[in-house]
Parts: C-alpha cells; structure tokens; sequence
C-alpha cells in the first residue's frame, strides 16, 4: 500500500509567493449612531488577516445578452485571491483589502467581492478565492 502525496515541501515556496498582508472580512451589522440618530455601519467582522497573493486573471471582460434572455453575470474584473491551506473559507460576498503589499503599492486602497466559496481541492497547495475588483476609483 503505497502512503498520499505529501506536498509539504511545497509549502516553503508558496509562502515565498504569498508575500502580502491581506483580510478577508465581512461588512458590520449596522448599528445606530446615538449622534446623528441614523444606521450606519458596525465594525467589519475579519474572517482571516494574514499572508496571501492577489494575482490578476485577465482583463476586463464583455456580456453580450439578447433582450429578455438569462444571462450568467460575469465579472469585468476577474482575480485570484491565494492563501494558505489553514487560512479559513471566504464565502460568496466577503470582501477581500490588501493591508500591507510587499511589491505593488498599487493593491492598497482595493477592494473585492469574493465570487464563491474558496476552491478547495484533493491535491492543494495553496488555497485559491476568485474574485471581482469592487474598487472603481483611485481616489486621487
């Protein structure tokens, strides 16, 4: 009887991969500021904050439907989020912020709407999010 696949000597080099800081949270219940006697929103609630990867997975893409007709609604700005394999689940419409970038200053200040649950696979290394850029400003 032969023993699994051990991809632990991987890990080593997929945590030279994942060289950023990034959260995985969920928008705060609201609540009610006593001041202004208006909702707004509570603190987020932080699902994972740790080591990850934002990687783009092609540019900006085109749905074409005929009036009337169903459509999948597809996402303009597709990326992948990777994180460890003990990082915790991101569910559909968690977002996701990079806190510290290591290389490209240009991933602070983003922010994105997790497509699906996070992939989860028999021979995993790292684990993968999909998801779509929410941000659409600089800012600046």
């Amino acid at each position: 009887m032969s023993s699994p696949i051990s991809l632990s000597a991987l890990a080593p080099i997929m945590r030279r991969i994942m060289v950023d800081t990034v959260q995985i949270f969920r928008p705060g219940e609201q609540v009610l500021d006593p001041d202004s006697g208006e909702y707004v929103p509570g603190p987020d609630f932080i699902v994972y904050e740790g080591l990850g990867a934002v990687f783009a997975a092609g540019g900006p893409g085109m749905v074409l439907s005929l009036e009337g007709q169903v459509y999948a609604d597809d996402t303009n700005d597709r990326y992948r989020l990777l994180t460890p394999l003990d990082a915790p689940l991101a569910s559909r419409e968690d977002k996701v912020r990079v806190i510290r970038a290591t290389q490209d200053q240009g991933l602070l200040n983003r922010v994105w709407r997790v497509l699906g649950i996070s992939e989860a696979n028999t021979l995993a290394v790292v684990r993968t999010t999909w998801m779509d850029e929410i941000t659409q400003s600089t800012g600046v």
